[in-house]
């Protein structure tokens, strides 16, 4: 067989075996949960926030860890992922991030989802548990690009998806406040992920 042969069968054979792992994950059913920890994995590119001593991508797992370990604890399948995975169905899914701002203590929290009722939904019940408690700027609903059109919702297919900005790491004002706070804003996240899932589950202590 010529060498030319050989690569079209390869490149053939790749293509199969993709359309395949597709259909595969299609007739799966969908995961309860994905917990993704943005900017996690990536050493170049869009690595996350960095501000003195604080590194949004180590906050992001963190929380992302915390949070995925509660849902587990109450019985509930979850997925823990990366800023790039592979192709996966849920019933949920939530990206942890945290902002950053050119100038100064000028950003906050703020919450994404793609156009459909029941991420907006979702978007309502978590800021009536976190906009109460967080004591700085809330901006309104996919405030930008990245977080209307977030690069996530290509491959993370879920029936509910939020990117959760929990503050600004680059205003040390939020940072004091944030930190040690970082275990109960988690086990708040798990907490409002289990009651969309229908669970009950109690309520953490406030922040």
């Amino acid at each position: 067989m010529k060498l030319k042969n050989k690569t079209a069968a390869f490149f053939a054979l790749l293509i199969l075996l993709l359309i395949g792992f597709i259909l595969y994950q299609s007739l799966k059913a969908p995961i309860s949960v994905v917990i993704q920890a943005g900017h996690e994995g990536r050493t170049c590119g869009n690595t996350g926030a960095v501000c003195k001593n604080y590194k949004e991508v180590a906050w992001n797992i963190k929380v992302a860890d915390m949070t995925a370990k509660q849902l587990e604890a109450w019985g509930i399948d979850v997925r823990r992922v990366p800023a790039d995975t592979l192709p996966v169905r849920a019933k949920i899914a939530v990206a942890i991030h945290f902002d950053s701002a050119k100038h100064i203590c000028r950003s906050g929290a703020s919450v994404g989802y793609p156009d459909t009722n029941a991420s907006r939904t979702f978007a309502r019940h978590w800021k009536a548990l976190y906009k109460p408690c967080f004591p700085f700027t809330w901006h309104t609903d996919n405030f930008t690009d990245n977080l209307k059109h977030y690069y996530a919702y290509h491959t993370i297919h879920a029936e509910k998806f939020l990117v959760l900005e929990l503050g600004e790491i680059t205003c040390q004002k939020q940072t004091a406040w944030l930190k040690p706070r970082l275990h109960k804003i988690a086990l708040l996240i798990a907490y409002a992920i289990a009651k969309e899932l229908g669970k009950q589950v109690p309520k953490p202590p406030v922040l």
